[in-house]
């Protein structure tokens, strides 16, 4: 018999019961710690860099961000990296662990739908992600405040902002895929393990390989390799193939957004710099349009993900 209904009945009390289950496991409380004091670890070397520099920054909360004092990386560095352990930790048995204690056909035996069932399940994860980058945004504003001395502008805290968000978004392309590994897995272990090598290898491996597939399918000219120069093909082919990534997209964008002198994400022509003073930093709406087409391909990638695991799911079998 067909329910009678919203198919999305449901998604309220699937998201809040969720929700509360990822701020009060274990597992979070260990990535979030991780997390926090990793962060810590890079904030202070900002600090104590920035604290050294006399010069006066227009951007200095910014700078917390994205300087880095050797050997810690920068925070936005550190984030792109940790960001996607914990999606796949928060998502790598969202549905699988469900067949496993046999309570899936329990919950679809109430009056919730399997849409509702995945949309709560995703939007708790999405939930609990935006709530910990957050309290991490929250907490470099207040350590810059502290240590600096120095009260953020309104174009600081609208860039830092626009980071924030950014961040929610690049966490949401990794819970989908965790989602959709925990769908086509039925075991938890063989999905963790699955979303970590991808991770790895778009990570760590991607950045090596684009630029010698680059090389392959557009081979360097002999007259720009006699000049130092990188042939202008092979670059083209090595950028879009390193966007194939969304390390690398979450990278660029950043960059974009709390840099304020980034003027091109790609290659620079002649018309991008006509006019321009070399140095000056552009306007907040300025850099949000280098960074929106990055933005839009870590929505789509979470949308695509999202819609992949959810007509898989609709497919299986439930057992009781």
């Amino acid at each position: 018999m067909r329910r009678e209904g919203s198919p999305f009945q449901g998604v309220g009390s699937v998201a809040v019961k969720e929700l509360a289950d990822n701020l009060s496991s274990a597992r979070m409380l260990v990535l979030e710690l991780l997390i926090v004091l990793t962060a810590l670890a890079a904030l202070y070397g900002a600090i104590d860099s920035l604290r050294q520099n006399t010069a006066e920054d227009p951007f200095l909360l910014l700078r917390l961000f994205t300087v880095n004092r050797a050997p810690l990386p920068s925070f936005v560095a550190i984030l792109g990296f940790l960001i996607p352990l914990m999606a796949i930790g928060l998502g790598f048995d969202a549905i699988n662990s469900e067949h496993n204690r046999r309570t899936l056909s329990r919950i679809l035996a109430q009056p919730i739908y399997r849409d509702a069932l995945l949309m709560g399940k995703f939007l708790a994860g999405l939930a609990t992600l935006a709530i910990s980058l957050t309290a991490l945004w929250l907490m470099v504003i207040g350590l810059g405040l502290i240590f600096l001395g120095v009260p953020p502008g309104g174009e600081e805290i609208a860039r830092s902002l626009a980071f924030l968000v950014i961040a929610v978004f690049y966490a949401g392309v990794w819970l989908s895929l965790a989602m959709l590994l925990s769908i086509v897995f039925r075991s938890p272990a063989t999905a963790a393990l699955v979303a970590l090598g991808i991770w790895l290898f778009l990570t760590v491996l991607w950045p090596m390989l684009a630029p010698a597939l680059a090389q392959m399918i557009a081979p360097p000219d002999p007259r720009y390799a006699m000049l130092g120069l990188d042939t202008p093909d092979t670059a083209i082919w090595a950028l879009t193939l390193s966007r194939l990534s969304p390390n690398h997209l979450f990278g660029e964008a950043m960059m974009a957004v709390l840099s304020p002198t980034t003027r091109s994400l790609g290659p620079v022509f002649l018309e991008q710099l006509r006019g321009a003073v070399m140095g000056a930093p552009l306007p907040f709406g300025q850099s949000l349009l280098i960074a929106w087409p990055q933005t839009v391909c870590l929505i789509a990638g979470t949308i695509v993900l999202f819609v992949a695991g959810y007509v898989v799911f609709q497919r299986q079998e439930v057992r009781a």
